[in-house]
């Protein structure tokens, strides 16, 4: 048997956010196999910083602003820039297009990064990036073995008012997944809030929003979730009461295992519901 080709790789700027850096590093491990299965050699901002999330744009809106846009600063001219968080992608977009709107803004980002906004920079979201892979699913249509999830997207990747025109990328990981041979349950809790940060100040509030998440999934039949974003990711897992709890992948942990890359099996070692019962049940993992 020959060896498989491997694609022409292509370099991309790589935002991989707090959650990533931190309490998902499985999402960015996965994610990492799977660009690289496609062709992308993920290349990460030197020196990144948080891009101002919850917690910053709700309490000081420039400060925010500034946090995004040092991170836009940092981005090389002349390639795309990666980002996987919906809610960093979300942070990042605004503030290019507050840039794109005001001179004002413009100057002063000259002033503080030593350098002009790059009005040509495109930031991509992993979604985005995936949608175009155009590799065959046919010739993979049974790598999932019919594992039976709920797609959970979350309310991050809604778009505020002033990015309306951007996708949102709802029914993407129903038709990626759905190709390999997985089986998307119906169910409505697709968008449904996770809570995101408010976890942290009022576990109270968030415990019965994951709950109900929760079990609707179970209710709907499926056998684990499948997350768009690390944060809801994680509340999903931290901040579930029910007795039965379903085990939840990030996307490019499916793709991941979809697409035969080197999974690793630490990945799943770091979830606090463990998903290998499953992956063994499904022959996905041996």
């Amino acid at each position: 048997m020959g060896e498989r080709m491997l694609p022409e790789m292509k370099d991309i700027s790589y935002f991989p956010g707090c959650s990533l850096a931190t309490s998902a590093k499985e999402n960015n491990q996965s994610l990492k196999e799977v660009c690289a299965h496609i062709g992308y050699r993920l290349v990460d901002l030197e020196d990144w910083n948080c891009c101002g999330s919850s917690s910053a744009h709700s309490i000081n809106a420039d400060l925010a602003f500034h946090l995004a846009c040092r991170n836009l600063s940092l981005a090389p001219p002349g390639r795309p820039l990666l980002v996987a968080c919906p809610s960093c992608s979300t942070r990042l977009r605004m503030a290019q297009h507050r840039l794109h709107g005001s001179a004002e803004a413009q100057e002063e980002y000259r002033r503080r990064w030593g350098r002009a906004a790059d009005p040509d920079l495109k930031i991509v979201h992993f979604f985005e990036l995936i949608q175009n892979e155009g590799r065959n699913g046919k010739q993979r249509a049974n790598a999932l073995n019919g594992i039976k999830f709920a797609p959970y997207y979350g309310c991050m990747l809604a778009q505020p008012p002033a990015l309306r025109h951007e996708r949102t990328y709802h029914g993407l990981m129903e038709k990626m997944l759905g190709a390999f041979g997985a089986q998307a349950v119906s169910w409505g809790y697709q968008a449904r809030c996770c809570g995101t940060f408010l976890s942290v100040a009022r576990p109270d509030v968030v415990t019965p929003m994951i709950d109900t998440i929760m079990q609707g999934a179970i209710d709907a039949g499926a056998e684990c979730l499948v997350t768009a974003c690390a944060m809801c990711h994680l509340n999903l897992e931290i901040r579930c009461n029910l007795k039965t709890k379903l085990p939840t992948f990030h996307f490019s942990e499916l793709l991941a295992i979809a697409y035969r890359t080197p999974v690793q099996k630490g990945w799943f070692g770091k979830h606090l519901v463990d998903p290998m019962p499953l992956l063994k049940t499904r022959r996905l993992v041996a």
